[in-house]
């Protein structure tokens, strides 16, 4: 045992949100990123995810073939991680991902365009409706987006590149005051 507490501090705990009338950029609080591996890349596992999670307030999010993101704002005991493990065995693995991914929440009416300067992916709402995630890089960044609403976004990144991509997205809002 060590004699050292280890102390959780939130990966942007400093930055403060930015709010206009066109765009929103607010970092999620650091509750919980469930990491769900199906062993058939072609089985839809998410109705056994959302069943082994019982409960509305945690959402599934697609990430590829097979893999979905478990995400929600409190943290997960150890003891219902072990219980969803269970419940998800021998259909997938469960890593939690917790400690490593931060989320970061953008929207209003300019959000896609901001994100647009940094991706190539295609965000319109005909072709990536409410629901939809897709990994990407935004700049030189890894990230996991999915589109929550009409004008919101949810980006998930690697803790250790959560400042630099804040950055990078309160710099492209810059134009929408």
């Amino acid at each position: 045992m060590s004699a050292f507490a280890i102390e959780h501090r939130a990966a942007l705990s400093g930055k403060i949100p930015l709010i206009s009338t066109s765009v929103t950029l607010r970092a999620l609080p650091e509750g919980h990123v469930l990491h769900v591996l199906s062993a058939n890349a072609h089985d839809d596992l998410s109705g056994k995810i959302r069943a082994a999670f019982g409960a509305e307030a945690f959402a599934v999010r697609i990430v590829s073939p097979g893999q979905w993101f478990v995400v929600g704002d409190e943290p997960v005991s150890a003891a219902a991680l072990a219980n969803i493990v269970q419940k998800l065995k021998p259909h997938a693995d469960v890593i939690d991902q917790s400690h490593g991914r931060v989320g970061i929440a953008i929207a209003g009416p300019k959000a896609a365009f901001v994100l647009a300067k940094g991706t190539a992916a295609d965000l319109a709402l005909n072709t990536f409706p409410a629901g939809h995630a897709t990994t990407t890089l935004m700049g030189h960044i890894a990230t996991h987006i999915t589109r929550i609403s009409q004008d919101g976004f949810e980006l998930m990144v690697l803790r250790s590149f959560a400042e630099s991509l804040w950055d990078q997205l309160a710099e492209l809002s810059a134009e929408y005051p």
